[in-house]
């Protein structure tokens, strides 16, 4: 006896065999159920998710011996006729090979005629956008004045090139892609039935393979049976598949989060012995921290034996690290394309994810700058501080002064900080203090144009102009005392008023620093003897405006 393949001997016969599809069913079950039938049914998905099979189920549900059913019996004549296919009064066509109109003509020659042997003649069309001009114009006025005894059933994997004129005379259902989760549950019920003895993660990584496509996962099934001699085993599914160990991918994170890049290097010489194709590592490394970072921000979504394996990686990292590094390892596949060797493409990912780190957020106290700042210092690791897109500045850089700044007034950040306090109001130097703080964009336009009114016990109470008064708002205001919070350890509350500050603001230091900046800069180009030179043998002059002071 000849062997069938999975793919074919598991194709769903009833409404209740399909997996992920439930809107769909619901909808057609329902309209079987009340009799209120459409003539054109258009189904749309990607490879692999059921369209014609669930197009051939309503063909049964319509042309079942025992009448318009909501679950065709799957034992009459027609329903069985239907599943071999060789039911006379279903006309499945595939659009790819019968593109000219003269076939379309063809195919509806007889569609006039009452059905021969069922209630419906269905005329089922596979790949529909595939379907010339001309074709489709030779189809509409059929689909606008059907006869009541015919129904059209459209499968197409691209329902953007069917002309609007068709759209809108049929019903529309888009079949999903398939979870992971989905198929794998479905390949073990496969493998339970076919007596296969398989491991869940050779099943997880084949519905991985498959992307949402159950008729690729179980051709992949298929071979991974073969290649196995029976068997599913992880290891000979990974080869067979050509996908790595996946203990490479999370030992390397494991090294990025001990910022220990001897071993992080270690462990791609290790990898690149089995020649691994790197676009696939870095693949699997995105997947990895975005599993990541749902352990981290939403709890319950991955399976305890995931999440176990993941969990040290996410104490170790912070959401904001992982947030990077996925960035980072996308656009790092993207350089694969155009680098000269892909190890060394690959190698420059994996130092740009040990070399940068994200800015910390002030709003949020699991930070990166917070994490790190609380955490002791290790060996080879850079200081903390360094924002995105930056290399991490060296252990002596400090915080540009400002000219009013007096710093041993300002408590520095550090571990320590649960046990600072914050000193008298007098003593505050607030510009120099908001060179501490990690501020960034409209939060630190509004405390640059603050003063420093007074901070008496845990109330802290601000300054500012009237025409900044737009940027005084609730959650700028939560920003600031974030910050300040995070800087001095202990709660603390802002408050904002509109009036004249009675120091000179940050801002207006900083717009001090600028002009004296741009008069130095003027004075040095005109005191320059190459500009002076153009200028008497060409008699220009220098345009003021067009000068720019370089911090």
């Amino acid at each position: 006896m000849s062997y069938t393949v999975l793919a074919l001997k598991w194709r769903p016969r009833k409404f209740a065999d399909l997996v992920g599809q439930e809107h769909v069913v619901r909808a057609l079950v329902n309209s079987l159920a009340d009799n209120r039938l459409h003539h054109a049914y258009l189904f749309s998905g990607t490879r692999g998710v059921g369209k014609t099979t669930v197009a051939r189920i309503l063909a049964k549900a319509l042309n079942c011996e025992t009448g318009i059913v909501p679950e065709p019996c799957g034992v009459c004549r027609a329903c069985v006729a239907i599943d071999e296919g060789r039911f006379i009064d279903l006309m499945e066509v595939d659009a790819a090979s019968r593109t000219k109109v003269d076939d379309t003509r063809e195919l509806l020659e007889n569609v006039q005629y009452s059905p021969t042997a069922g209630r419906f003649k269905v005329y089922l069309i596979d790949e529909v956008h595939m379907l010339s001009n001309h074709s489709f114009n030779a189809l509409l006025k059929t689909l606008e004045e059907p006869p009541p005894r015919v129904k059209f059933l459209f499968a197409t994997t691209d329902p953007q090139k069917l002309p609007a004129t068709v759209l809108s005379r049929c019903l529309q259902f888009n079949l999903r892609k398939l979870t992971a989760a989905e198929i794998s549950a479905q390949l073990e019920r496969i493998c339970v039935a076919e007596k296969i003895a398989a491991e869940a993660d050779g099943l997880k990584a084949i519905a991985r393979a498959a992307e949402g496509s159950m008729r690729d996962a179980l051709s992949l099934l298929d071979q991974a049976i073969a290649f196995g001699g029976g068997r599913i085993e992880a290891a000979a599914v990974n080869s067979m598949l050509g996908n790595i160990d996946r203990g490479h991918v999370l030992r390397m994170l494991d090294a990025l989060s001990r910022q220990d890049g001897a071993a992080l290097l270690g462990e791609v010489d290790q990898l690149d012995r089995a020649a691994p194709d790197y676009a696939a590592v870095l693949d699997d490394m995105s997947a990895a921290l975005q599993r990541l970072a749902v352990l981290q921000l939403v709890s319950g979504r991955l399976d305890d034996d995931e999440a176990a394996v993941l969990a040290p990686l996410a104490e170790r990292l912070s959401p904001e690290d992982v947030q990077l590094y996925y960035q980072i390892a996308v656009n790092g596949r993207r350089d694969l394309a155009v680098g000269r060797d892909p190890r060394v493409a690959f190698e420059m990912t994996l130092l740009r994810m040990l070399a940068f780190r994200p800015a910390a957020e002030a709003d949020g106290p699991r930070t990166a700058a917070a994490q790190r700042a609380a955490a002791p210092p290790r060996s080879g690791a850079a200081p903390a501080g360094k924002t995105a897109g930056s290399p991490r500045p060296e252990p002596s850089a400090a915080a540009p002064a400002s000219p009013t700044a007096n710093h041993d007034s300002v408590a520095p950040r550090n571990g320590a900080a649960s046990s600072r306090t914050a000193p008298p109001a007098a003593n505050v130097d607030w510009p120099a203090l908001l060179q501490t703080l990690d501020l960034r964009g409209p939060a630190r336009q509004l405390a640059d144009h603050c003063d420093l009114k007074s901070h008496a016990g845990n109330a802290w109470q601000l300054v500012l102009p009237p025409d900044k008064e737009h940027l005084n708002t609730q959650q700028l205001r939560a920003r600031v005392e974030a910050a300040l919070r995070e800087h001095f350890g202990r709660e603390l509350k802002v408050t904002i008023a509109s009036g004249a500050p009675q120091r000179v603001t940050p801002a207006e230091i900083r717009k001090a620093n600028e002009n004296e900046r741009m008069r130095a800069a003027r004075e040095a180009i005109e005191a320059d003897p190459n500009v002076r030179a153009v200028q008497a043998a060409f008699d220009a002059t220098v345009e003021a405006d067009s000068i720019r002071a370089t911090k």
